[in-house]
C-alpha cells in the first residue's frame, strides 16, 4: 500500500482536507496517517485535535511547535520546532508522499523536513495570490519544494508552470473546500439557534478577521474600524470566529470579546465552529466579513454574498458576489449596506464562482493512484520556451 502522509495545522485547513481524507481512507491502495501540529493542540484556539478523533481519522504523529507568543520571534521559533518534530516524524513513519494544503507558515516547516528526507510532496492551492499577507512566499516556495499539484482554476495552474513545474504534474481540480458542500447536510436554524443561542430570525453576519501581515499597521486599527462599522447595523446578529495564530493575532481578541460583551446576546465568539456548524452558519448568513479565504472560495458556491476587507485576500480570483473594501468604517459599511441591497441579492443566483463545482478529492485521489512516486523526486525545470501549457 502506498502510506500518504496529510499534514494539518489548523481548523480551516482540516475542514478542506476533511474529503481527501475520507477518499483515501476508502481507497484500497491508500494507507493514510495525520501529522496534527500548531494550533489544532493549543486550548487557546479551540483544541481542535479533539474534531479530528471524533472523525476517527488517524493521527500518526502529534507535533508541538507552537508557542504562546505571537510576536515575529515567536514564530520563527515554532517554525523552528516545527521542523525539528517534523523531521523525528518522517523518520519513524517514512510516507511516500506527503500533502500540504495552502500556504501556513506551519507548512514551510513540514515542506523543508520533507525535501532534505526525501519525501514527495503534493500540495494542494498553489499559485494564488495573497498581496498582504508573507504567506504569498510561503505558497511559491513550498510550489519550487513539491512534486505534484493540485491547483483550484486554470490561471493558477498556469501559474505553477509559469514557475518552471512539468504541466505533466500540475492539475486543476478545483477548490477543496467546495467537496464539503456538495456532501453537506446543513444543521436547520433551528438547531443551530439552539446550539449558538442566537436568534437566526435576525439577519446573521458571520465575521472573520486575521491579521493582515505584511502591513506595518497592527490589526488593532483595523478591527476598530471594523468593529464601528457593525456598530450600526441594528437587530443584526454577529457569529466571530477566532483569528489565526499569525502575529499580532492576540490584539484582535480583547477588542471582539468586548463588542460580544457590549452587544449581548445578539453577538458570539466562538472558538472553532467545526466545519459542519460553520458551513451551516455560512450558508443562512447575510453575509461573511472580513478577510478569510473561505470568503472568497466557499461563500459563493452558497449563494452567500461576502465583505471582503483589506489587503490580506487580494490578488485571489474572485466571483461577483464578492464586494472588496478598504479597511475604513465608512467603506465597509457602505460594503455592507450594498451586499443586502435588493438588486445584489437578486443577482445573487445568478454569480459564477470560479472555484468549480466540488469534486477536488476524488480527482486527486484518482491522479494519484494513476502516478509512480519512486522516480518523482528529480524535477527538470521547464522553460516556458520550451513547453506548452
Amino acid at each position: 500500500m502506498t502510506k500518504v502522509a496529510i499534514f494539518t495545522s489548523g481548523r480551516a485547513e482540516y475542514g478542506l482536507l476533511t474529503p481527501l481524507i475520507d477518499e483515501l481512507k476508502e481507497h484500497p491502495e491508500f494507507e493514510v496517517g495525520l501529522f496534527v501540529t500548531g494550533m489544532h493542540l493549543s486550548h487557546e484556539f479551540g483544541h481542535s485535535v479533539n474534531q479530528i478523533e471524533a472523525n476517527s481519522h488517524v493521527i500518526w504523529e502529534r507535533i508541538e511547535g507552537l508557542l504562546s507568543g505571537d510576536s515575529e520571534s515567536a514564530i520563527c521559533k515554532s517554525l523552528a520546532l516545527t521542523t525539528l518534530g517534523m523531521s523525528e516524524a518522517l523518520q519513524r513513519h517514512q510516507p511516500d508522499i506527503l500533502f500540504l494544503l495552502g500556504d501556513r507558515y506551519e507548512l514551510l516547516a513540514a515542506a523543508q523536513a520533507a525535501t532534505i528526507h526525501r519525501i514527495p510532496i503534493g500540495h494542494i492551492h498553489g499559485g494564488e495570490t495573497t498581496e498582504g499577507a508573507f504567506d504569498e512566499a510561503i505558497r511559491h516556495a513550498i510550489t519550487k519544494m513539491s512534486h505534484l499539484h493540485f491547483t483550484s482554476t486554470d490561471i493558477y495552474r498556469q501559474r505553477v508552470i509559469q514557475m518552471g513545474e512539468s504541466p505533466q504534474k500540475v492539475f486543476n481540480v478545483g477548490a477543496m473546500g467546495l467537496d464539503n458542500i456538495t456532501k453537506l447536510n446543513p444543521l436547520s436554524r433551528q438547531q443551530l439557534s439552539e446550539d449558538l443561542k442566537l436568534d437566526f430570525d435576525k439577519k446573521t453576519f458571520l465575521i472573520t478577521y486575521h491579521p493582515v501581515t505584511l502591513e506595518d499597521k497592527t490589526p488593532k486599527w483595523a478591527v476598530m474600524e471594523l468593529l464601528d462599522a457593525l456598530s450600526e447595523l441594528n437587530e443584526s446578529n454577529f457569529i466571530f470566529t477566532h483569528p489565526n495564530s499569525d502575529p499580532n493575532s492576540r490584539e484582535i481578541l480583547p477588542l471582539v470579546r468586548d463588542f460580544v460583551e457590549s452587544h449581548a446576546p445578539n453577538a458570539i465568539l466562538v472558538e472553532n465552529l467545526g466545519m459542519l456548524r460553520y458551513l451551516s452558519v455560512l450558508k443562512i448568513a447575510a453575509a461573511v466579513i472580513g478577510n478569510s479565504s473561505s470568503g472568497i472560495i466557499e461563500a459563493p458556491l452558497l449563494n452567500t454574498a461576502t465583505i471582503n476587507i483589506g489587503s490580506r485576500q487580494r490578488g485571489r480570483i474572485a466571483g461577483n458576489s464578492i464586494i472588496q473594501c478598504d479597511d475604513d468604517q465608512d467603506e465597509i459599511l457602505n460594503a455592507i449596506r450594498e451586499s443586502q441591497s435588493k438588486s445584489f441579492q437578486r443577482n445573487m443566483l445568478s454569480f459564477k464562482n470560479p472555484y468549480g463545482y466540488g469534486n477536488a478529492s476524488s480527482q486527486i485521489v484518482d491522479i494519484l493512484s494513476k502516478i509512480k512516486l519512486d522516480k518523482i523526486l528529480i524535477k527538470k525545470f521547464n522553460d516556458l520556451d520550451n513547453i506548452r501549457i
